[in-house]
């Protein structure tokens, strides 16, 4: 049987979006749902400023680092820095179609040559005691993914990966962009659903629009674990919902005041250390969407954090402007 923990919910790692800020913000929405960072190539962690590359918040906790990279060696000594900052996981990008990740020779394509992922996956193990994950497509290019997948997955359970997450659509590398292999490429849960059958003693993570908790319970009829996106970073209020319908914890509903007073602390430390109010506050835009005054909210969260000397009080300004008895969590 796995020893991967029940992460049921997990926020996808996304590029240029789930930094610590981000990760920082969901936490205050729900202290269950797996947090991942962006991808850090493991080349940067090797020869980069690590504490910036690595470093969170403790809060952040359970939080997992997606690394990049194809070359065994390279991979396992970023895991053996990595663990010293004492992540619960480490992913391995086995799914992102971007032009930069493919002349990495990482990323998607790396579902064409399983048995290098597999060579990856046991360094990755025998580098420390943390979980080894990996994130996957269902097929690139011309694969046909009912014989690719299978075949993959095959090949990387072997080599002892603790848990997949699989993103339900293929990838097509050439001919599409980045953006348009989130949406174009047509999505197929069942593909995902017979792989938990065919390895029922594996975690399986189900992606790919997935947009609301409602969807996420019906997958988890099927799957151990899903994963959103794009749904809880631009409706983020979402994330409040997660410890009580996908964890069935019987906890108080989310004190906006309280996540206020939090984003505000956390904004004051980041500027005292040289940063900008921008550099949190942007996260916080897909807050309160449908919620009487969310336009004013996104407006002084736009306007007025990007000019200089902003503070932590912008925050308080744009909170206020919310009619908090209005608020409901979507579901």
């Amino acid at each position: 049987m796995s020893t991967y923990p029940s992460h049921r919910f997990a926020i996808a790692p996304m590029m240029d979006w789930t930094d610590r800020h981000c990760r920082f913000l969901h936490r205050q929405l729900t202290q269950q749902a797996l947090l991942y960072t962006e991808m850090v190539v493991a080349d940067g962690i090797i020869h980069g400023d690590r504490g910036r590359l690595l470093g969170y918040d403790q809060i952040e906790h359970p939080v997992a680092l997606q690394l990049g990279g194809s070359e065994p060696v390279k991979l396992a000594e970023a895991v053996r820095i990595a663990a010293d900052f004492g992540y619960d996981e480490i992913n391995l990008n086995v799914g992102c179609p971007s032009d930069r990740v493919q002349s990495g020779a990482f990323g998607a394509c790396l579902m064409r040559d399983p048995d290098l992922v597999a060579r990856c996956v046991e360094v990755m193990k025998a580098a420390s005691d943390v979980a080894v994950t990996v994130k996957c497509r269902i097929g690139v290019d011309e694969q046909d993914p009912e014989t690719a997948l299978p075949g993959f997955v095959r090949t990387v359970a072997d080599a002892g990966v603790d848990a997949l997450w699989v993103h339900a659509r293929k990838a097509w590398l050439e001919g599409l962009s980045p953006k348009e292999n989130r949406d174009i490429p047509p999505l197929d849960y069942d593909i995902v659903y017979r792989l938990k059958q065919d390895y029922p003693n594996l975690f399986i993570g189900i992606n790919g629009g997935i947009a609301t908790l409602i969807q996420a319970l019906e997958h988890l009829n099927q799957v151990d674990g899903v994963m959103l996106g794009r749904a809880a970073y631009h409706n983020a209020s979402l994330l409040a919902g997660v410890d009580r319908q996908i964890y069935g914890m019987d906890v108080a509903e989310v004190e906006w005041g309280d996540v206020s007073a939090a984003m505000m602390a956390h904004a004051e430390a980041h500027l005292a250390s040289g940063g900008r109010l921008i550099h949190v506050t942007r996260h916080m835009i897909g807050l309160f969407q449908g919620i009487r005054g969310a336009r004013r909210f996104r407006q002084i969260l736009s306007t007025e954090a990007v000019r200089p000397g902003a503070g932590p009080e912008v925050i308080a300004d744009a909170f206020a402007a919310i009619d908090l008895s209005d608020l409901t969590v979507a579901a």
